[in-house]
């Protein structure tokens, strides 16, 4: 099981009239509500994370294992999709993890409104949190859902 996962707007919402907090590693503080929210989905189906965020890029895998610890989110498998060279948007990106997915149990939790054009069996899996509340604990129990369908 995984889960597509965003950081902007899922994990730190998105305040315009307030800059975001950063912990000591630089990068910004994920809320308290999404934390707890996303630890329970992970809880709950054994789900692992896969990067789909802007900043997959920015750091290895070591470095992201760290930012989720440090935030309380330990002991999870951090996986992100491969480098954007071609330069898609996130819903090409999405498509084109897709067409060569070895898993079929996946949620996508993102704030991209461009998503909701996505194809009706993938827009299914997705839990589109407003970004500037980001993950709750409703949108864990749809994540949850439907993991487990």
């Amino acid at each position: 099981m995984l889960i597509l996962l965003d950081i902007d707007g899922v994990m730190v919402p998105n305040n315009n009239w307030k800059r975001p907090e950063f912990e000591n590693d630089g990068f910004p503080r994920f809320s308290t509500r999404a934390t707890n929210s996303l630890q329970r989905i992970i809880s709950e189906t054994g789900a692992g994370i896969l990067l789909t965020t802007s900043h997959k890029s920015n750091y290895p895998i070591s470095k992201w294992r760290n930012i989720f610890s440090s935030r309380g989110l330990g002991n999870v498998n951090i996986q992100k999709l491969n480098t954007n060279t071609l330069k898609l948007n996130r819903k090409e990106e999405l498509l084109r993890w897709w067409n060569n997915r070895n898993e079929d149990h996946f949620v996508i939790i993102d704030d991209d409104k461009t998503l909701n054009s996505l194809p009706p069996q993938i827009k299914a899996k997705l839990v589109q949190p407003s970004a500037t509340v980001g993950l709750n604990e409703e949108l864990a129990d749809t994540a949850i859902e439907i993991l487990r369908s």
